[in-house]
């Protein structure tokens, strides 16, 4: 015969099933009081990992200025997040009405606008730690007061992708942090214009992606994310709209050393070079090393594409062609920071020719081609051209 006893005790219930004597009490119990624990545990939210992080660092006093960065950084990705969102009901979606242009002379969004005026004003108030801001939408880095005696810098791209946001396609926010350099200008750059506070910008600004201490990007899709790197690692952070915070949950992000996916412009590819085409139809028929026919996927946002080569594994390019030579995407504030990023998860990044990490920018606006993923997809490409010398 089965008994069935019910009751609550210290405010976890309880329910014994009786079986011919012997009791199944226990195991419910624990059942019950674990899913009590579970409640009470707080989230590892960002602001709380970034405080973590600086208690257990040797180097503690620069994660403690990160933590200040990142505070300003991830509120104003909650305000752009929020705009993105809502961009359809508020009368945000097209183009400036004034019709105005950014330094490469591109049309400028009414939420590129938005989403750089959002950054501009967090930076501002970051607690004296950031000293210079270039954006993708500037003309030139400036500094963030004039009496500014931070020491370090911001770039960003405010909202990458920002073409697709009338079609709802997921966009995103790029940034990078350098640490206030004493190097001079490259040789090969003209500052006899330039007064004194200008050429001090733009000789901290204008630093190789191995100089950057931070950087990751912020995507606003099915769910806003936070991705980032402090030099040590990548982790993922998820917002939850229901407390606000950006909690941890992709933590140690590591990009598979190959993939199955290639992710390309492939309208571009009559204009690429012999190799890459030749490489990327190695991928599409499996005659590659790894022996297995890659899928194509392409958004056309550059957070996004890189977002998921990130987690799934593969590679991801915007090289050069015969319209872009130089390549389209901009150093600064797009491949330096990503190819840190992808470098510090186990990824490699490249021009086709060097590291783009180790590429000393001769304009703050400078494009260049990017090739990055997984690492032995890369290294792969990599082999090709250098077969080809």
């Amino acid at each position: 015969m089965t008994v069935v006893v019910y009751y609550i005790c210290a405010g976890i219930e309880y329910v014994e099933l009786h079986i011919r004597g012997s009791a199944l009490r226990m195991v419910v119990a624990q059942s019950k009081r674990q899913q009590f624990v579970d409640m009470e545990e707080s989230p590892m939210t960002l602001t709380r990992f970034m405080i973590q992080e600086a208690v257990e660092s040797l180097d503690s006093e620069h994660l403690q200025d990160m933590q200040n960065l990142m505070a300003s950084i991830q509120m104003a990705c909650k305000k752009i997040s929020s705009l993105v969102s809502r961009a359809g009901i508020s009368n945000l979606t097209g183009y400036e009405d004034s019709g105005s242009v950014n330094i490469q002379g591109e049309e400028q969004k009414k939420l590129d606008v938005l989403s750089n005026d959002v950054l501009k004003h967090a930076l501002k108030w970051q607690g004296g730690k950031l000293g210079i801001i270039a954006s993708e939408e500037e003309d030139e880095p400036v500094m963030v007061d004039e009496m500014a005696s931070g020491n370090y810098i911001a770039v960003f791209d405010p909202l990458d992708g920002s073409s697709n946001i009338d079609a709802g396609i997921a966009t995103g926010t790029i940034f990078g942090i350098f640490a206030e350099s004493s190097s001079c200008l490259p040789s090969d750059v003209d500052g006899g214009d330039l007064d004194d506070a200008t050429l001090s910008c733009l000789a901290n600004t204008m630093q190789p992606g191995s100089s950057l201490v931070a950087a990751g990007y912020c995507m606003y899709s099915s769910s806003c994310m936070m991705v980032l790197t402090t030099g040590d690692g990548v982790n993922g952070f998820t917002l939850d709209p229901q407390i606000g915070e950006f909690v941890l949950t992709h933590p140690k992000i590591t990009i598979p050393s190959r993939g199955k996916i290639y992710s390309f412009n492939e309208a571009n590819e009559p204009a690429w070079d012999p190799v890459l085409r030749e490489y990327i139809s190695n991928l599409k028929t499996g005659n590659n090393q790894s022996g297995n026919a890659y899928s194509s996927r392409y958004i056309g946002s550059m957070v996004a594409d890189v977002h998921r080569t990130l987690m799934y594994g593969g590679i991801f390019g915007y090289p050069a062609d015969k319209k872009n030579p130089n390549g389209k995407l901009r150093l600064l504030y797009e491949c330096a920071p990503m190819s840190f990023l992808v470098e510090q998860a186990g990824g490699m990044s490249t021009t086709g020719s060097e590291r783009v990490l180790d590429v000393i920018p001769k304009a703050v606006h400078q494009r260049l081609p990017l090739i990055l993923g997984s690492s032995d997809d890369v290294q792969e490409l990599l082999d090709m051209y250098a077969a080809k010398k």
